[in-house]
């Protein structure tokens, strides 16, 4: 079940939070948990019922494991617990990756392939298990009742494509009986979050992705300058595609009372490649250097170590966005720039050259991450790097068909047909120029934290209808999250 839907605007999100809080007000607290847990595995199975199976049997796996621990034979366990989740990340993610590889270095192999079926979050709700088991090994964190724990695991605002939240992060909120009833402060927070997520997919992300689906599909007949806007737009798109998913996340949480972790932090305002994996995708972030980094060493074992354990670091978060060497290359980028950044290399610099330079390297590392394979990655730097003009703008352009503009190309194609190129090229460069102005402007935590404190004037209050009621309208055309697939 997506957000961005009408069956979980007006249906879903309506009925479980009236379930959950009327519940809660008849002090049928068990009941309430379990019909929370309940709607979440609903929400979870709505896209494959085969999915409900493989995320039971992980939660199983897990409290079981949590419930050896115990015995305080915490080491053998949290290796165990290690082993399980990383085997089912490995068999459902990547076993078909590892296969065709074999293939390729043994072809006499004949390795088949098996077709398995990915399910959705699986790389989230996995990382966030093996971070309860290893606080578990650390004696940081209880053993919970099952009950409490898979509702942990499935809270359905964060299920899916993340923020990967931490058991101190929402474990607290869930047993905290006094915030388990409806709050006007919460429910006018969470619904403003949530209208500029939705807003964000829905009037940003899913326009521009006309113009980058397009642009990668041609990129043969690419030149310079559409190759540059394919991979600017690409990174525009999955900013608010992301970052649009985590604010409506987070808005939901915001009207059960229950406060997830930022994510996102206006990350295309960095000044250095370090700077921007601090406020993109944080949780992330966070992740691989509170479990990986530091026990690694962090920077603690020498120079040459601190780089090789940041190399690593990357090295597995692009493996974690998916089964495919492209992604594998991309963290390695990420990886270098933070080494060069390290260095200081380019200390010193005016700070908006600085994010200039930032965000045109993140733009280009995302067309490696964008594309299906090494090749067509390095034919789009080929077209990026070897300067040319073939006048395929305009062409490119016209794929920035949107509903809203169906009446005005209607016209021109009755009227003035040859000025619909044009059109097209304005219309697309006005959605460029809009995702730029939002980009520098303050991002949604700003603006929900500061109308917290301020109220809500008439003209904001309207402004969101319009959003709400533009974004609504435009469902249809909705596409799905671009981090389901990671």
């Amino acid at each position: 079940m997506l957000f961005n839907s009408d069956l979980f605007i007006f249906l879903f999100l309506p009925l479980t939070l009236l379930g959950w809080f009327l519940l809660n007000h008849l002090k049928q607290y068990r009941f309430a948990e379990a019909f929370l847990l309940g709607m979440s595995l609903w929400f979870y199975s709505y896209f494959h019922l085969n999915y409900l199976w493989i995320i039971l049997a992980s939660i199983a796996g897990n409290y079981l494991i949590s419930l050896a621990m115990e015995y305080k034979k915490h080491s053998i366990f949290m290796w165990a617990g290690i082993l399980y989740n990383l085997g089912l990340l490995f068999y459902f993610k990547y076993f078909d990756f590892f296969l065709e590889n074999l293939n390729l270095l043994f072809p006499s192999g004949e390795f088949v392939l098996r077709g398995i079926l990915m399910p959705l979050g699986i790389s989230f709700f996995t990382f966030q298990q093996l971070s309860y088991i290893i606080d578990r090994a650390k004696g940081e964190a209880p053993h919970y009742p099952f009950l409490l724990y898979a509702n942990f695991i499935t809270f359905f605002p964060q299920l899916i494509a993340g923020p990967i939240v931490l058991h101190t992060e929402l474990v607290p909120r869930l047993t905290d009986l006094s915030v388990r009833r409806p709050t006007k402060e919460g429910f006018a927070a969470g619904i403003q979050r949530f209208v500029l997520g939705l807003s964000k997919k829905v009037l940003l992300a899913d326009p521009l992705s006309l113009v980058v689906d397009y642009g990668f599909d041609k990129v043969w007949y690419l030149d310079t300058v559409s190759a540059i806007i394919v991979v600017f737009t690409y990174a525009f798109q999955m900013y608010f595609d992301f970052s649009g998913y985590c604010d409506m996340a987070i808005g939901i949480g915001r009207m059960f009372n229950i406060t997830l972790p930022e994510n996102f932090n206006s990350p295309y305002k960095s000044e250095s490649i370090q700077e921007h994996w601090q406020r993109w995708h944080m949780t992330l972030t966070r992740f691989f250097t509170k479990y990986v980094y530091i026990p690694l060493g962090g920077s603690r074992k020498g120079e040459l170590r601190t780089i090789l354990n940041i190399l690593l670091v990357f090295l597995l978060s692009g493996l974690w966005h998916g089964a495919n060497w492209t992604f594998v290359l991309w963290g390695l980028l990420q990886g270098i720039a933070c080494v060069v950044n390290r260095k200081g290399f380019f200390k010193g610099l005016p700070g908006p050259l600085m994010t200039l330079g930032t965000f045109t390297y993140f733009a280009l590392s995302m067309a490696v991450f964008r594309s299906p394979d090494l090749s067509l990655a390095l034919e789009m730097f080929r077209h990026i790097f070897t300067p040319a003009w073939t006048g395929f703008l305009p062409e490119l352009a016209s794929a920035f068909a949107i509903p809203e503009a169906y009446v005005f190309t209607q016209a021109l194609t009755l009227k003035a047909p040859g000025l619909l190129s044009a059109f097209y090229l304005c219309l697309f460069g006005l959605w460029f120029m809009v995702s730029i102005l939002v980009l520098r402007g303050k991002n949604a935590a700003e603006l929900t934290a500061e109308h917290e404190e301020k109220g809500y004037p008439k003209g904001y209050a309207l402004l969101l209808a319009f959003l709400f009621a533009w974004s609504v309208v435009s469902l249809s055309k909705a596409g799905p999250f671009l981090y389901f697939n990671f």
